[in-house]
């Protein structure tokens, strides 16, 4: 509440006869570190954005994200020329996007002051379960960069570069409000990080570690990218903690068909090759085995 209040989000209001005020809920969530350790608690204010309609609520939803193999570049650039590779993040991203359409939403439980009862809230800048709260907050954080001399790749859009007349480079990579950053000059980290800290509330997090379940671990040899944790989610979900290992758990060349024998869940099974295919980000080795 404190950060919506900070960033000027709403405005009280009675709500007009022609329009309707969608409601708001709490999402609570448990946020970990690299180790599966528990980091903090995590309380948000959602909109019920499922309820407003394409065309008249909002228009553009979409953002672009980085996509792993972007980051796998990007990770691998860093080590190859030994430099540090950090990470920023966002806090409560959305609420920096301005919304261009007249969204009202209930007061949340809990806050509503007796004198105010039965006004609603509208909305300067977007709420998380906004449909178009993604686009707004992206529109917001490339205007951003761009007004400060970096350049959006064109194959790319979650990649930003800023070059310096003395060489000097910096690359940043955005996957909605989680920022990872890497650079062969380490003033521009510096003069990044004020310039960022100053546009926005950021969380510094230091040395990339933890990303997107990935674990990063920086040593002298170089940086070595693993998701252990992840693999160990996966066999507790799918209960094969005690399953027998082996090299080659299918063989070359096998061919899949359905099954004649008793009720196969096909959920289950998409759940269990989504995972492993998620898995290959670092395990290549069994990429070609999961297709």
């Amino acid at each position: 509440m404190h950060v919506i209040e900070k960033n000027d989000t709403r405005k009280l209001t009675n709500l007009l006869d022609n329009k309707k005020a969608i409601g708001v809920k709490w999402i609570y969530k448990t946020k970990k570190n690299a180790k599966g350790e528990v980091h903090r608690y995590k309380a948000r204010l959602v909109a019920k954005g499922y309820k407003k309609r394409e065309g008249i609520d909002y228009g553009e939803v979409f953002a672009p994200v980085a996509q792993l193999e972007t980051i796998r570049l990007m990770i691998s650039l860093a080590a190859q020329h030994r430099w540090k590779i950090y990470q920023l993040d966002v806090k409560s991203a959305f609420f920096n996007g301005f919304l261009q359409e007249e969204i009202y939403v209930e007061q949340p439980l809990g806050y509503v002051e007796a004198e105010n009862k039965g006004k609603v809230y509208k909305l300067k800048k977007a709420l998380y379960g906004l449909k178009q709260a993604p686009c707004v907050w992206n529109t917001r954080i490339d205007r951003y960069f761009q007004e400060n001399g970096f350049e959006k790749c064109p194959y790319e859009h979650a990649i930003y570069v800023k070059k310096e007349v003395n060489g000097s480079t910096l690359f940043a990579c955005l996957y909605v409000d989680d920022l990872i950053f890497t650079s062969n000059n380490p003033t521009m980290f510096e003069d990044f990080k004020k310039s960022m800290v100053q546009e926005f509330e950021m969380t510094d997090i230091g040395l990339m570690t933890h990303f997107l379940g990935l674990e990063v671990t920086h040593k002298e040899e170089g940086i070595f990218i693993s998701q252990s944790n992840y693999a160990k989610d996966i066999l507790e979900r799918f209960k094969l903690e005690r399953c027998n290992r082996v090299s080659t758990p299918v063989e070359n060349g096998v061919e899949l068909k359905k099954s004649k024998v008793g009720n196969v869940d096909p959920t289950y099974f998409k759940s269990l090759v989504g995972s492993l295919r998620y898995l290959t980000c670092t395990r290549l080795d069994i990429l070609s085995r999961t297709y």
